[in-house]
């Protein structure tokens, strides 16, 4: 039994290790983010050239040492490539931008939605998808916030 589980696990990581190696296995790999969120993420040795498929849904900042700030904008799905100096794709992802699970509540009511950071005690928030009417309003009003505390 013992000598079958081992060999199993064997097989297993066999298996395993040309799926690594392999760079269209590479190009399966999924990056999750939420929306208005950052991720960092490492990116492989020798890369010279960064390129997201849709900058609308993702954006990026490439930092020192092989660092990349990935930053959610939109909902959607889109890729990431890295390119070494001579055009040679060195990986690609797909990013998959995501809406927020933790603590925001959605309130339909008919055609109109609101959107609630609740965190514990509920505020207003905008999310893709609200009422232009509330959008508006919600996002003007952090936007007058924002500019009172920096003017002082």
């Amino acid at each position: 039994m013992r000598l079958a589980l081992l060999a199993s696990i064997g097989l297993l990581a066999g298996l395993a290790a040309p799926a690594l190696a392999d760079p269209a296995a590479k190009a399966r790999e999924t990056v999750s983010v939420q929306i208005d969120h950052a991720r960092v993420i490492k990116l492989p040795e020798r890369t010279q050239t960064v390129i997201v498929g849709n900058p609308i849904i993702a954006d990026v900042t490439v930092q020192r040492n092989g660092v990349l700030i990935l930053t959610g904008k939109s909902y959607g799905v889109t890729n990431l490539i890295a390119l070494d100096n001579a055009g040679t794709m060195l990986a690609e992802s797909m990013i998959s931008v995501q809406a927020p699970v933790d603590s925001v509540v959605v309130v339909q009511r008919g055609l109109e939605r609101e959107s609630y950071s609740c965190t514990p005690n509920c505020q207003p928030s905008i999310l893709l998808g609200d009422s232009g009417r509330y959008f508006s309003e919600t996002a003007g009003q952090a936007q007058a916030r924002n500019s009172t505390a920096t003017s002082r």
